[in-house]
């Protein structure tokens, strides 16, 4: 099934590559951003945004007050469900459909709103924002979070205690750069949505007026990846960690990647430390946390080599570091894709839970709504389904990235004749990527992250 993915992705980007070097520039070329052909739908302003941010702060604070004074059960507590699979997972995904709706209701900008109501200097810059900081903030809170979900092993009032944590980082930064600057750069869930949002055919237009409003717009799908670039490197390293950090979810705890410690890296520190088994266990973990963090700048070694390929393929003077930018957000959609393929069957299975906690959000044995006696069991999906579904969204992200990845080539180079040659490596990165989020996926799972080894000089 793996080599059958592989083969697809292959044929696939061999057909485009056949299609962009037939077609005219007038086909290939990105959708026009005349206004004409956007279309004003509405606007949220007055009580509905007020609404809507209301039930987002609310949102934000039923799920620390369920973690801390609620059942410490995660099965009957809200705050698990609700943060990592309602928000995390199932809004996460609905913003590549209905746009970056979290842009208009983000709990803790709209929390800055209401508290400037009543101190309207509160969140007035003290400190002028670094230019050079960028997006760097973001992605340090970005590694933070996926450590901790992956190795922090949460429940219920430690996930109350982190939130209470961010909403504090959020309000202080905000006070000393200003609420514009830290929630454009700063707040990693604001680019992460953000950057999901440029996928969808809809987009929230901030109106210039005294009091918040937010035009709606359709647009055709994915032009808004075409509409900017990265901007800065910090950025193009968020998008890199975005596709890795979920690379590395996906093999961290599979058996050949538990083989790389015990069996090679194990041994050596055994016989150098000759320190005990229980001693050495935690530099197991010290390994994984370490690749956590490396994985974004193993892409971006990676990315670089191909970008500069293309860069020689087109025959190019421009800089490498600007090229790097402009097709950094056409990755984008494989990376969204392929945290879809690798979380979508937990959203499925237990998504609907939310349903039976809505009516006993603290597992007190409430019935607020009489939905808490609704039987939600598990939905189990049929493990082939599951495997054509992930290659099915792997390879329509990989589409996706090869075509923005050639209208941006149009852009930078000449002509269509070098646009097409700069686009074999940056098809071949795609196809590396695709290849290798499909062979994530067909590896053996260990039982356990600790293994005891076989055989350690140290033990």
């Amino acid at each position: 099934m793996y080599a059958y993915g592989a083969t697809a992705a292959l044929v696939v980007s061999f057909a485009l590559v056949a299609y962009f070097a037939s077609a005219p520039i007038a086909v290939t070329a990105a959708p026009s951003d005349r206004a004409g052909e956007r279309h004003f739908v509405g606007t949220l302003r007055g009580g509905w945004l007020v609404a809507l941010r209301l039930a987002s702060i609310s949102t934000l604070a039923l799920t620390i007050a369920a973690g801390l004074f609620g059942t410490r059960n995660t099965a009957t507590n809200i705050s698990m469900t609700l943060f990592w699979i309602v928000f995390a997972l199932g809004f996460y995904y609905l913003t590549a459909v209905i746009g970056d709706l979290y842009a208009v209701v983000n709990p803790w900008r709209s929390l800055c709103g209401f508290i400037e109501r009543l101190a309207p200097r509160a969140f007035r810059p003290r400190i002028r924002y670094p230019k050079g900081l960028a997006y760097y903030p973001a992605l340090t809170l970005y590694v933070a979070y996926i450590w901790i979900e992956l190795f922090a092993h949460t429940q219920p009032r430690s996930l109350a205690v982190i939130l209470l944590i961010y909403t504090a980082i959020n309000l202080v930064a905000a006070v000393l750069v200003g609420k514009e600057a830290w929630f454009k750069y700063g707040e990693f869930f604001a680019i992460m949505f953000r950057l999901a949002g440029m996928l969808a055919p809809i987009e929230y237009v901030a109106e210039q007026s005294p009091r918040p409003a937010f035009r709606i717009r359709l647009r055709k799908p994915f032009v808004g990846l075409l509409e900017r670039r990265a901007g800065h490197f910090s950025l193009l390293l968020f998008v890199l960690f975005t596709l890795s950090s979920t690379a590395f979810d996906g093999i961290h705890e599979t058996v050949p990647w538990g083989d790389i410690f015990w069996k090679n890296l194990y041994p050596m520190l055994a016989t150098a430390t000759a320190r005990p088994y229980l001693f050495l266990v935690d530099f197991y973990y010290y390994w994984q946390w370490s690749m956590l963090i490396l994985s974004p700048f193993v892409y971006l070694a990676l990315y670089v080599f191909f970008v500069w390929l293309a860069r020689a393929a087109a025959r190019s003077t421009m800089p490498l570091r600007a090229l790097a930018l402009d097709f950094a957000l056409t990755l984008v959609p494989i990376a969204f894709v392929y945290n879809v393929t690798h979380y979508y069957t937990l959203l499925v299975a237990q998504g609907a839970k939310i349903l039976p906690m809505i009516s006993d959000p603290f597992g007190f044995d409430w019935d607020l709504f009489g939905t808490a006696r609704l039987d939600m069991a598990p939905f189990i999906i049929d493990a082939g389904n599951v495997w054509h579904t992930q290659v099915g969204l792997i390879l329509l992200g990989h589409i996706i990235g090869v075509y923005l990845a050639h209208v941006v080539a149009l852009r930078n180079f000449s002509n269509t004749q070098r646009a097409v040659l700069s686009q074999l490596p940056m098809l071949l990165l795609m196809v590396i990527f695709t290849t290798m989020g499909l062979w994530i996926l067909s590896l053996p799972i260990a039982s356990g992250q600790v293994l005891q080894p076989a055989t350690g000089g140290g033990g």
